[in-house]
């Protein structure tokens, strides 16, 4: 279903078929990985913003494979969030609003890196 979405060396790994021996040596990331202290994550937040939290079983799973598409393309169509998307379930059906989260987290996370260079 992909809730249980980690990013193993910046990829999608389904954490409940990959042994833990397997990640030995290897960057795992978690959801609570991408928030800094206090502060949610811009993805994170988007999905707050958007109301794409809905019950929340699937939101891990479907921010972390977000992320992972944003670091490979920061600025992707709405096909393609849908297609790097298709491996999560949401029975809730929050499918839109999931799309929207992640098209503004694109925009937001551009506007932090320009931020960033500015200073």
């Amino acid at each position: 279903c992909g809730a249980c979405t980690v990013l193993v060396d910046g990829k999608p790994t389904l954490s409940c078929q990959f042994p833990l021996a397997g990640a030995e040596g290897k960057s795992v990331l978690t959801i609570e990985g991408l928030a800094r202290g206090d502060r949610l994550h811009p993805l994170q937040q988007a999905f707050v913003d958007e109301g794409a939290l809905q019950c929340g079983y699937c939101t891990p799973g479907m921010i972390l494979q977000a992320y992972a598409l944003l670091l490979r393309k920061p600025n992707p169509t709405e096909a393609e969030i849908a297609d790097a998307l298709d491996v999560n379930l949401c029975r809730c059906g929050s499918y839109n609003r999931i799309i929207a989260a992640v098209r503004t987290a694109s925009q937001a996370m551009k506007m932090k890196v320009v931020d960033h260079e500015a200073r």
